[in-house]
Parts: structure tokens; C-alpha cells; sequence
């Protein structure tokens, strides 16, 4: 890709980086932004960066998502050093800044791109493949939490305004149900009934956080597994990626969407709905490790709500799949016909197997 290499060396000088840039390839990492992994000649050392370009179409205010990612990090890779935390680099991102100081580089074409310095020795997964792995995750995005609690200088920029609002969610699903825009609630209808069953559990957490009863926190808002990364020789959580989401939000959502993506072993389109089940020794660990980190600052209705935030999270983006494609599958990539349909089952499936065992999720939760 030769206009690609020159691109990226154009790129390259505007950042704060002091060698020359020998090549750079595609990382195939996440479905938004576009990433290369850039290998420099530094005084003879091959050093990696990561050059990545901001999909402006999801992020409408690039300045607000920089402005927060760059507070955070500086804010944790600083308690870090106060605790003499070995591996800082590893352990936090750095962003890199341009020549001028700035967080990002605008181009001519408009086009937002950053530079991070790239975290060696460590590799993700897609799935978590253990127990010890799902510990690793709960751990992981439990101290991320934690090492926020004490951010200062206000509150952080609401990157996606209304991100986790359940009950605004399923209006827009209602919405699209009644306008049937593609004549699909036909093909859906044991989904939509589904859904509209459990229309009460939407304003649990919203409800609960505009009366005050639980708190506002700085939140990642996709804790997917594959944006933790792991050390390659003791599987220990090192540092969380992605970074674009993090904003005000409910620690709550954070921890459900963990259940979501770590304790079924099947993908989030999978065919056979049989596999689909929350595997509760997966679950345990995951809270065991989030509580481990989080349990200091968590108030109590937030673990009480702890078994209930996995079914909140699964039957949201659940319904964000349903209301997809009944209006004709404008906001999630698909690759075959009805496949957000496919997403929306495997969703509602894991609900069905979380509600069946929730008293138990919560009566582990209660014991920790």
C-alpha cells in the first residue's frame, strides 16, 4: 500500500516522535476506528507507535474524546507512579502529542488522526477462554473504575450523549415496531412480544440515577474481553484500550456488559441457541475480580443491583439489535440477511438463562 506508507509518513512528522518511520501495517482491532501499528528507528532500537484515524461519523466531537482520554490516562498513569507501579507504559496508554502540543493532528482532508505509544508483551482474545481469564477482566475494568473515583477537574465530556439509556432505547424499539418501515415485525414478532414483556426493568438503573440513589461515575462503556490486554507470560490484566467511550456514566452498565460478553460461550450471533447460557463459574469469577477492585467504592444499592446489570445490559443491546433491523439495518454492520435478527436471539436467549439464575448471581455477589 504505497500511498498508505506515504500517507503515514506525512502523518508521522507531525507528532512528537524522534526517529525515522521505516513501515507500517493495518491492525485489525475493533469495527470504527482505522489503526497501523508503525515501526520507528530510534538511535538504532525498533520502537512501535500506534497511528490511529478517529471515525468522525460515530465521534462528533473528536476534541471532547481526546480531552477525556487524555485526562484519564494522565490521571492513572500518576497514581500509578505514586504507588511506584512497575510497567507504567504497560499499564496506562500514552498519548503521544503533535509538534504544536496538541492531542490529535487534523489534516487537510479533515481527517482526525492520534498516536499512542504501542504496549508490548501483551495480547487479547476475542472470548474469554478461562475462568482465570474472566477474573482477569473483572479485575481489570474493576481498577480502571477505581483508579477514576478521584479524577479531578470536572465532569468529563459526554462522548455519545444518552449511550446507556435503557428507556430511551426501548422507545426508539417501540417506535420502530409501530412504523414497521420494512415490513419486518412479521418475521419478529416472538422478539418484539419478548421485548415488550420486560418494558419495566428499562428504568431500574435510569430511575434509580436521577432520584440520586446511585451515583454518576466515570465509566469505560465497553468492557468487551478483547479490550483488555493481557500479559503474553502471566495472563495478568495490563492495560484497558479503547478508550473513546469513556465518559459519565453508571458502573452498573460497566459490569453488565461484562456478563454479557464473558460468561456465554458462543458468539453474539450465534445460530444455535442451544450453546447460549450464562456459565455461572465464568460469572463468579468475573465478579469475585470486579468487586475485588471496585467493592471499596461501590454503594450498596450498586451491589445489589450487581446479577440484575447483566440481564439490563444483555436485554439493551438485545433490543438496540432488534430495533436494527426492524428499521432496516441502518446502524450495525451486517454480512447476511437477517443477521441483526440472529444477534437479537442470541441476546434474549442469555436473558432467558441470567433470569433463571440471577437469585443465585446475587446471593454469590452478596457473600464477597
Amino acid at each position: 500500500m504505497p500511498y498508505l506508507e506515504n500517507e503515514l509518513k506525512t502523518i508521522s512528522r507531525h507528532f512528537q516522535i524522534y526517529g525515522e518511520i521505516l513501515h507500517a501495517e493495518p491492525l485489525k482491532i475493533g469495527h470504527i476506528n482505522e489503526t497501523y501499528t508503525a515501526t520507528y528507528d530510534q538511535g538504532g532500537t525498533r520502537v512501535r507507535y500506534i497511528h490511529q484515524k478517529l471515525n468522525r461519523n460515530v465521534f462528533k466531537n473528536p476534541a471532547g474524546v481526546m480531552k477525556n482520554i487524555v485526562r484519564v490516562t494522565g490521571h492513572i498513569r500518576k497514581t500509578l507512579e505514586s504507588r511506584n507501579t512497575p510497567d507504567l507504559t504497560r499499564r496506562a496508554l500514552v498519548v503521544i502529542p503533535t509538534r504544536d502540543g496538541a492531542a490529535y493532528h487534523e489534516n487537510g482532508h479533515k481527517d482526525i488522526w492520534r498516536t499512542f505509544v504501542y504496549v508490548e508483551g501483551v495480547q487479547t482474545h476475542e472470548a474469554v477462554q478461562t475462568p482465570a481469564q474472566a477474573l482477569q477482566a473483572g479485575k481489570a475494568f474493576g481498577e480502571f473504575q477505581n483508579l477514576l473515583v478521584d479524577l479531578p477537574g470536572g465532569r468529563l465530556v459526554e462522548t455519545i450523549p444518552d449511550f446507556h439509556h435503557t428507556r430511551k432505547r426501548f422507545e426508539n424499539f417501540q417506535k420502530a415496531v409501530q412504523t414497521d418501515s420494512h415490513n419486518r415485525a412479521a418475521n419478529a414478532r416472538p422478539e418484539i412480544d419478548f421485548a415488550l414483556k420486560r418494558q419495566a426493568i428499562t428504568g431500574v438503573v435510569v430511575d434509580a440515577m436521577s432520584q440520586g440513589k446511585i451515583p454518576e461515575r466515570i465509566t469505560h462503556n465497553d468492557t468487551k474481553f478483547n479490550n483488555v490486554m493481557l500479559d503474553v507470560v502471566t495472563g495478568e490484566a495490563m492495560c484497558i484500550v479503547d478508550l473513546d467511550t469513556v465518559m459519565p456514566g453508571c458502573a452498573l452498565y460497566d459490569f453488565g456488559d461484562m456478563v454479557r460478553t464473558t460468561t456465554s460461550p458462543t458468539l453474539e450471533d450465534e445460530l444455535d441457541l442451544s450453546k447460549v447460557t450464562m456459565q455461572m463459574p465464568m460469572f463468579k469469577m468475573l465478579a469475585k475480580g470486579y468487586l475485588a477492585a471496585a467493592g471499596s467504592f461501590l454503594t450498596k444499592r450498586e451491589k445489589e443491583l450487581i446479577a440484575f446489570s447483566g440481564k439490563l445490559i444483555t436485554f439493551e443491546i438485545g433490543l438496540r439489535f432488534l430495533t436494527d433491523y426492524l428499521s432496516g439495518d441502518v446502524y450495525f454492520r451486517t454480512h447476511r440477511p437477517g443477521h441483526n435478527l440472529d444477534r437479537c436471539r442470541t441476546q434474549f436467549k442469555l436473558v432467558e438463562s441470567i433470569e433463571k439464575q440471577e437469585v443465585a448471581m446475587q446471593k454469590f455477589v452478596d457473600k464477597l
